[in-house]
């Protein structure tokens, strides 16, 4: 009894496999017949590197005791005939874990200590790092002994008030959130910070990623959830419990961290088994339950569609035992289906659009090289076909002729440079609006504009400001970026009539992504400099891993858009520098091809028949090249197969 979405997994790495064996294809045939330049070869091997390792994350959102861990059991884990997340009553699973696979990594938990909070260094830092973690050794051949070992994620410890506070757990402001102070005035906090689990799991290894997250101390504590793991999980799926509805703590969570429409979410009404009532007949725990969705969805203000009402134990007992009836009672099946169906067709969308788009420029670029080839050889045939019948000295002639050309030819390298030098001037002035100088100016003007007073009260302004300032800052890098294309495009078609080049029209440079990466931080960080977190950003140390991780995500969108420019420059320049080669060795071949036929009687026709099958050959390669690219894209294309048999998902 497979799920639907283990199945939809099935088929979405079944189908990458084979787009990223085509494109093997593909790119092997263009290098072997040099059909290829730098930026096309660095745009397949990043693709194939995306159909390898991308990965699908979905994160399980909850506070404590509603079951999260035993849905991801339920769903994901079922076939391994156990538990692989500790999921039993009370509070299980004390801080975040991310469950996922690296072959480049042993089976193992990797553990952060909770003190490594008083650092002020975000996980992005300490992911880095090997030192801050405690690593344990999974066996994951031996039942028993995994299960212990993931018993780690559960574990506490006692620490004072001031510790308590210093690792942002305790607030006095918002006592209700607080943890029960003990009569020897300590409180009970996670012992870590972070819990990752790399684990050969067959689903793990097709780039599944499983993110639990436990409570609202645990998620508002540490910025990196919520500004940027959620975020970027292509789905969360929100765990209330049946019989309570949306409590304050619950609504606390969806309002600060879930509340954004840009994420895709779904809400779970777990443990549905509660409400069975032997006094109450099937139709009146029935209307109970659609009550309950009714209410849920009002609440969180979201399609009923998207609210799900379930039991994952029973779904977990059901699939262990291979109970069908019981199964379907637990109504598992429709979230997984709800997942499967609304998630999954997305996610192979946009790297289907993806693959399609990177073929689509490389085959253009191909066919552009092999049409110059062609043309140089039309010319050249021409050139022959007129020396039919004519003395030596018309073959002096037009050696004295492909001379002269060649030299006016060389008179075009002085305008290129030219062309070349004004490029370069206007890439480098607009890299210097997204410099890492110009984001530490700002940055520090944002710090400036606070001055003494506590960076919560002026903090959002200040942010705001910054924001604005960056957005214009690429705003102004895309401007120049235009100029650069317009300044390429008049200046190739002047050199195509004067020199006959085939220079193409630049495509314009896509930076707006990048904006919209900007507005996603901005809308993320700013809910941290809202009143509910003021008590949180007093804090020195998560003030600096704020501060920290807001530095690493604004310099990783500004790297990444003048990557974009630099790489759209150099793919103008390459085709540059291809077409000048070319037409050297056009030039060079023709000479040859006079002199030879200057000094050999029948040469001609001998050469005549060799450029005849150059075109010949080149027009082979056009037809394989086409054949090689629609490949590609036929695969990339293909609806997803309906798998007989799937492949039983057993632990390794």
């Amino acid at each position: 009894m497979q799920s639907s979405i283990v199945s939809r997994l099935d088929e979405l790495a079944g189908w990458r496999n084979e787009v990223d064996r085509a494109v093997t294809v593909l790119a092997r045939y263009l290098i072997d017949h040099d059909l290829i330049d730098e930026p096309q070869t660095a745009a397949l091997a990043a693709l194939r590197e995306r159909l390898a390792s991308d990965r699908l994350v979905l994160a399980f959102v909850a506070e404590f005791s509603r079951g999260k861990s035993e849905l991801i059991n339920a769903i994901f884990f079922a076939q391994a005939g156990r538990r692989v997340l500790p999921a039993t009553p009370g509070r299980t699973t004390m801080c975040p874990v991310e469950l996922s696979y690296s072959a480049d990594t042993p089976a193992r938990l990797s553990l952060l200590p909770i003190e490594t909070r008083l650092r002020g260094l975000s996980l992005a830092d300490l992911r880095r790092r090997d030192e801050p973690w405690q690593h344990v050794p999974l066996e994951i051949d031996n039942p028993e002994a995994l299960a212990k070992a993931l018993q780690a994620v559960t574990r506490t410890q006692r620490v004072s008030v001031e510790t308590a506070s210093a690792l942002g757990l305790w607030s006095a402001e918002q006592p209700d959130d607080n943890p029960p102070l003990a009569a020897d005035g300590t409180v009970e906090v996670p012992a870590w910070r972070h819990a990752l689990i790399n684990y050969p799991h067959p689903l793990l290894r097709r780039g599944l990623v499983v993110i639990d997250t436990p409570g609202l101390n645990a998620i508002g504590a540490e910025p990196e959830l919520t500004l940027s793991l959620l975020p970027t999980a292509h789905a969360t799926v929100f765990v209330l419990a049946a019989d309570t509805g949306v409590t304050r703590s619950d609504l606390a969570i969806w309002r600060e961290h879930l509340g954004s429409a840009s994420l895709e979410r779904y809400a779970v009404l777990n443990k549905i088994d509660a409400l069975y009532d032997p006094l109450a007949s099937e139709a009146e725990v029935q209307a109970q339950i659609s009550s309950q969705r009714e209410k849920v969805a009002a609440t969180l203000e979201l399609p009923a569609a998207r609210v799900f009402a379930l039991s994952a134990r029973d779904g977990l007992a059901a699939r262990v035992s291979g109970s069908a009836g019981s199964l379907q009672r637990s109504n598992l099946g429709e979230l997984e289906d709800a997942l499967s169906t609304g998630l999954l067709p997305r996610q192979r969308e946009l790297l289907e659009s993806g693959a399609v788009g990177v073929i689509e420029r490389v085959r253009q670029v191909a066919a552009r090289r092999i049409a110059d080839k062609r043309r140089n050889l039309a010319e050249q045939m021409l050139e022959l076909k007129g020396l039919r019948g004519k003395s030596g000295g018309k073959v002096k002639l037009m050696l004295q002729r492909v001379d002269a050309e060649a030299a006016e030819f060389e008179h075009c390298i002085a305008r290129l440079q030219a062309v070349r030098a004004v490029q370069q001037r206007q890439l480098k002035a607009a890299l210097a609006r997204i410099s890492n100088q110009v984001l530490r100016a700002e940055v520090t003007a944002m710090q400036s504009a606070l001055g003494a007073r506590p960076f919560n009260l002026g903090g959002k302004a200040a942010f705001v400001t910054l924001c604005t300032r960056l957005k214009a800052a690429l705003a102004s890098a895309q401007s120049q970026a235009d100029e650069i294309r317009e300044m390429l495009d008049a200046s190739f078609m002047q050199l195509n009539a004067e020199f006959g080049f085939a220079f193409a029209k630049q495509a314009q440079p896509e930076l707006q992504r990048f904006g919209r990466e900007l507005d996603l931080i901005d809308h993320n960080y700013s809910r941290y400099l809202g009143l509910l977190q003021s008590w949180r950003m007093a804090s020195p140390g998560f003030m600096e891993q704020f501060r920290r991780m807001l530095l690493s995500k604004l310099r990783g969108v500004f790297e990444s858009a003048a990557s974009e420019l630099e790489l759209w420059s150099r793919t103008a320049s390459n085709q540059v520098d291809q077409q000048l080669g070319d037409r050297r060795r056009a030039f060079k071949q023709r000479r040859e091809a006079l002199q030879r036929i200057q000094s050999a009687a029948g040469e001609l026709e001998q050469r005549i028949a060799e450029v005849e099958s150059q075109d010949a050959q080149l027009q082979e390669l056009q037809r394989l090249l086409d054949l090689r690219a629609d490949e590609v894209l036929k695969r990339a294309r293909a609806a997803f197969p309906a798998p007989a048999q799937p492949e039983a998902l057993h632990a390794p």
